[in-house]
């Protein structure tokens, strides 16, 4: 065994922990103005308690004019006013911290809001102290764009300045306004504010697009169509690498903390250089080749659908590519992608178990889990009818650029948001059965999905087979077991359509993970290595004692110890 795989067993609080992700807008409203806040995060501590969940990702709660939910920020130092203030954010710290529960932040630093008074000041005073904060370019020798790069909320990704002459780069909103991270000042500037909160106590951060932020020098078109895909020129750009160890250099060795990059397009070669522990970058990763298996040529809107076979493929690339250095995060959901139990498992007549399968896969495979608001109750994507129900900007422009200025079929696009829309993630977690799920005593910002009448926290807390305590036993079991943090993985069966099959190693002892992704009852043949070995039940989403050990039952998901 080298010694990258030794490292790998190095034991780390990180390796061992399960994240818990909180979409702040949606998950509770303490003041019914129908938009979640900080204090309604402050009144679901003992929720969070008992799930048994040992860190909370925030999504953004900085100050923001809210073109993308928050990830547009104006004030890096400051609670926007619709969450709360900062003694609410420092009461939710101490809160966490006295039930054993870290706080990870989101840190946004590819792109600001264009009100940030940086963005004010280098688009009104060129030749300032923030006229090279963003990335402007002139016009093209003919006039045109400065380049043919497409944003991913579609369109260009060049806006041009009255104020100042020029364009600027947004990969993704106009109000977004790329940072120019070849500025030394700006680097500077973002790990001041970096200090800002880890000295108030903040556990570590999770790093919005970061391996965007270097762009190949002269930011070339890509081949000679108007509008075309630019990301080979700043997805892991030339100065990536440098400039994260130059930030762990700064800032983050010198506190004790969790860091995990969300990298749109990264390979399994570059994730290695970007977690290996001697590198010193950061802990773990979100890679997204999982998250394009049912895109079609055409992208994120064009949905095919997925086979298990591929699923396993992609999962198993990542397990045995970072097995002897790097890390991976595992997840199927978050604030980005629809609900898992719609995409992956089935969301009618075999929810609970489907829903629990799914917990299964991602709590023992190797890897960190992250568990994204109501997904341990099992909700589901929403399928609103209209689109002036929808609130995401990403939905919104590609409808308008599709129907109303396209004249693409309005209920072709909208089956796509409802399956693919970013808003399935959004809509409000579901506490009770009340009025709006218990969310708010106001209007929610957006829509509750109709099934919280049978969907909701309130019900499944009492229910000994719910979703929810099905989650609190696995989170429980990778607690005292820690063959589920640093076991060996190895995949079974590859190519079979239906079932999901690996196994765990750590010294003498093995685990057998078996998934039936199916509607139908599937036989699983043990074997020839493994039948001559007794197994042990460890948990199983049926809840029998003893079930048949040939007979896998819809959507049935077992672990056995191999003795």
């Amino acid at each position: 065994m080298g010694t990258g795989m030794e490292a790998n067993k190095q034991k780390e609080f990180w390796k061992e922990a399960v994240v818990y992700q909180i979409y702040p807008r949606s998950f509770m409203d303490s003041n019914g103005d129908g938009v979640g806040d900080l204090r309604g995060i402050i009144l679901k501590l003992d929720y969070l308690k008992e799930l048994g969940v040992d860190v909370i990702w925030l999504s953004p709660v900085y100050k923001s004019p809210n073109d993308d939910n928050g990830y547009d920020i104006s004030d890096y130092e400051d609670i926007m006013d619709e969450f709360g203030t900062m003694s609410d954010w420092e009461e939710l710290l101490a809160g966490l911290h006295e039930r054993g529960i870290k706080l990870m932040m989101d840190l946004v630093v590819n792109h600001t809001s264009d009100e940030h008074p940086w963005f004010a000041e280098s688009k009104n005073n060129p030749d300032g102290e923030y006229g090279d904060y963003y990335v402007w370019r002139d016009a093209a020798p003919d006039g045109g764009l400065p380049n043919n790069w497409e944003s991913f909320f579609s369109g260009p990704v060049w806006e041009y300045s009255e104020e100042r002459g020029q364009y600027y780069l947004h990969l993704f909103s106009k109000k977004q306004p790329d940072l120019n991270w070849e500025n030394e000042k700006v680097r500077q500037a973002v790990y001041k504010m970096m200090k800002f909160w880890l000295d108030k106590g903040v556990d570590g951060f999770r790093m919005d697009v970061i391996n965007l932020i270097s762009k190949v020098e002269g930011l070339p078109s890509n081949g000679t169509a108007p509008i075309a895909d630019g990301s080979k020129y700043y997805v892991d750009g030339p100065r990536i690498h440098e400039f994260l160890q130059e930030m762990n250099t700064e800032v983050l060795s010198k506190y004790d903390i969790i860091t995990v990059g969300e990298m749109p397009g990264v390979t399994v070669e570059e994730a290695k250089k970007y977690t290996a522990e001697e590198r010193k970058e950061l802990q773990m990763i979100f890679q997204f080749e999982h998250m394009r298996l049912d895109g079609g040529p055409g992208g994120k809107w064009d949905i095919v659908p997925w086979k298990l076979p591929q699923l396993k493929k992609v999962m198993d690339k990542w397990q045995v590519g970072l097995a002897e250095q790097g890390w991976n995060s595992l997840y199927l959901n978050n604030h980005d992608q629809p609900r898992m139990v719609s995409r992956f498992g089935n969301d009618g007549e075999h929810r609970v178990p489907s829903a629990k399968l799914l917990a299964t896969l991602l709590h023992t495979l190797k890897g960190t889990p992250y568990v994204y608001q109501g997904e341990e109750l099992g909700m589901t994507n929403v399928k609103f009818p209209m689109i002036d129900e929808y609130k995401d900007i990403e939905s919104l422009n590609m409808y308008n650029e599709r129907v109303t200025h396209g004249g693409a079929d309005p209920g072709t696009v909208m089956a796509a948001i409802q399956t693919r829309g970013r808003d399935n993630a959004r809509t409000p977690v579901q506490w009770d059965d009340s009025d709006h799920a218990g969310f708010t005593t106001g209007t929610p910002w957006i829509g509750v999905n109709a099934n919280y009448k049978t969907i909701n926290a309130k019900q499944q807390l009492g229910d000994p087979g719910s979703v929810f305590n099905y989650y609190k036993e696995l989170i429980a079991l990778r607690k005292s077991h820690p063959i589920l943090s640093y076991g060996d993985y190895e995949l079974l069966l590859p190519d079979h359509e239906t079932i999901y099959a690996y196994t765990r190693t750590l010294g003498d002892e093995t685990w057998l993970t078996v998934l039936n992704f199916s509607t139908e009852p599937t036989l699983f043949e043990w074997p020839g290595n493994l039948s001559e070995r007794q197994a042990t039940l460890v948990i199983g989403n049926y809840g029998d004692e003893d079930p048949d050990q040939q007979q896998w039952r819809p959507y049935e998901a077992r672990v056995y110890r191999l003795n």
